[in-house]
Order: C-alpha cells, then structure tokens, then sequence
C-alpha cells in the first residue's frame, strides 16, 4: 500500500519513512498539503496519509478538508496525524474533520506499528 507522509520536516520524513517501510509499505513525501493534494491526483491509490498539522501554505486540517471535498468518503485514504499539537480541542477537531488516528511527536516504532494496527493496517500482510 501506497503511504503519503506529509510533514514539512524532512528529518521526520525521513525517520517516518524508514519506519515505514520496514513495514512494507511504499512512501510517497511532500512537504506540505499542497503537494500532498498533487501527488494524491497523480497516486489515486494512495490509502494513507500520515499527516502533520502545523505547515505552511497548507495546514494539515486544510489538507484533510480538501480530501473530503475532492473524494467521496469510501474513496478517502485513512488518515493519521503525526503532530506536536496535544490540546484535546485540536485533536478533537482532527478526529471530527476525518483524521482517523492520532499521534503525538515524538513517538516511537512501536506506537505507530499500535496506531496503523488499529486501522487494520499492521505489518505486511496486511499492505
């Protein structure tokens, strides 16, 4: 399965990437929700996007508002987002908007492999 990481750090990127990718899934990058919008036009089957909140030109919950207008529900990828951001009324309002998982940075391996789990989405045989 096709993952979009869309952070404007490229070190977490990165660090997402890898572990990532032990997974087995296949990463796609941008650094913020405007070209995470073109890589999803170019990738349609992109079915996770692992999302930051705080980015410029596009926010990750405009990003997240773009998707739902742009795709019907049954064709949105899940959508996890990976911020600094821990107010429980931002990370209410990420769940409402359509975020289907939280989590906070820094985290480690062991909480995204939770996460993705819970999804559905845990380890290769399932990508």
């Amino acid at each position: 399965m096709k993952v979009l990481i869309v952070d404007d750090s490229g070190p977490i990127r990165k660090v997402m990437a890898k572990m990532l990718e032990r997974m087995g899934f296949e990463i796609l990058e941008a650094e913020n929700g405007k070209a995470a919008l073109a890589q999803l036009e170019q990738h349609p089957d992109i079915g996770l996007l692992m999302l930051d909140w705080n980015m410029p030109e596009m926010n990750g919950i405009e990003l997240i508002e773009a998707v739902n207008e742009k795709r019907p529900a049954d064709a949105r990828p899940k959508i996890v987002m990976v911020t600094t951001e821990n107010e429980m009324g931002k990370i209410e309002k990420a769940m409402t908007k359509g975020a289907n998982e939280y989590i906070m940075k820094p985290f480690t391996e062991e909480i995204l492999t939770e996460k993705l789990a819970m999804l559905g989405m845990g380890g290769t045989g399932h990508v």
